[in-house]
């Protein structure tokens, strides 16, 4: 019989949709078949937000000091906040800012620990967290840094398109001087080696998006495509990376050019974000690749406009889930498969039967 996952789910906001598309996918029995969830916030949140939500009267919920603790049956859920927690639905406060970095600071410490085997994180609102000493412009940034990776990889997946962010946050302006052949090779060589392990792909093909209108129109529109992408392309494929493009990103998306690829690499968030959101927000999924670890995160934002009203559709975060299993279960049987292999080179049987043969022929 196959373990029960334990999936850590961090709430986010306090004020937006968070608890709403947590409270609604937990509702689903199907989840709890397949994990062990384990919420990190509030209980007086969840119950704040639940009472708003009476189609989820099913959900028994534990509460718990640790993940390992945990109710392989239940809704567990990790006090990290303290009981007097102001909840304003809708309004971007300091302490729904800070409480959403608490969260999150518990959850990666409880990841570290070995308590949890994955983690989904619901939206904070970026701006605010900065203000509250945190450091970095995303989740995708934080969980890098403190999981010691030499790269992250924010990447959209959904059932039918996987889009990847070469620079991530980082304003327009600066993205022409960010944008290098080292960056989007080692961007490149992340998202193969996802594909091949996450996702079960033997041979990955990417698509490599230009920078500029047209692709740089052969350097009449500017001159990154020749510089620096073409040559990380022709990197990439020295390596054994099936990687292709640069591809106009107007021109691609336009006639559905993704659905011949395992997977597409933007230069700039809005390149790949809008497109992706355009096909598949209900259903999308922010994962982070790259990471020793499995997160993945709604690809939706804190929606104040539809905190406390029973509104938010619950489909990214039940994909996120979904997701975040997938993978931890893909990377299991890749990992076994590859340390399978490596034993049946180096074994000293292996030498001997090797050696048989060559006295024989």
């Amino acid at each position: 019989m196959t373990r029960k996952i334990v999936l850590g789910i961090t709430q986010g906001d306090t004020n937006g949709i968070g608890y709403e598309v947590i409270i609604k996918a937990l509702s689903d029995a199907r989840i709890l078949e397949m994990c062990t969830p384990v919420v990190y916030g509030s209980s007086k949140a969840f119950g704040f937000y639940k009472k708003q939500l009476p189609e989820t009267d099913n959900i028994n919920t534990n509460i718990i000091s640790s993940a390992k603790d945990a109710h392989p049956k239940r809704v567990n859920i990790v006090n990290c906040l303290p009981d007097n927690l102001q909840i304003e639905p809708g309004q971007c406060t300091q302490e729904g800012a800070k409480a959403a970095i608490k969260a999150l600071e518990v959850a990666v410490e409880e990841m570290k620990a070995g308590h949890l085997d994955g983690l989904i994180t619901a939206p904070f609102n970026k701006r605010a967290v900065t203000e509250e000493t945190f450091k970095f412009t995303g989740h995708t940034e934080y969980l890098t840094s403190e999981f010691g990776a030499k790269e992250g990889l924010m990447f959209l997946c959904s059932d039918n398109i996987r889009v990847g962010v070469a620079t991530n946050h980082t304003p327009l302006s600066k993205v022409p001087q960010a944008l290098s052949v080292d960056l989007i090779l080692s961007k490149l060589k992340v998202m193969n080696e996802s594909l091949k392990r996450d996702f079960n792909i033997v041979m990955p093909k990417i698509a490599v998006l230009g920078l500029n209108p047209h692709a740089g129109d052969k350097g009449l529109l500017g001159d990154e495509e020749i510089n620096v992408i073409n040559p990380a392309i022709e990197k990439a494929n020295e390596e054994g990376i099936l990687a292709f493009g640069p591809y106009s990103p107007d021109g691609f998306f336009s006639v559905s050019m993704q659905n011949k690829f395992d997977a597409v690499l933007s230069m700039y968030h809005d390149q790949g974000l809008i497109p992706f959101k355009a096909l598949a927000f209900d259903s999308g999924v922010n994962f982070t690749a790259g990471l020793p670890i499995v997160r993945t995160s709604p690809d939706h934002g804190t929606a104040y406009d539809l905190a406390g009203e029973n509104k938010a559709n619950p489909q990214s975060m039940i994909s996120s889930i979904y997701l975040a299993i997938d993978v931890i279960r893909n990377r299991e049987a890749y990992d076994n498969l590859n340390e399978h292999a490596l034993k049946i080179k180096i074994t000293p049987e292996h030498h001997k039967e090797h050696e048989d043969k060559t006295i024989i022929e």
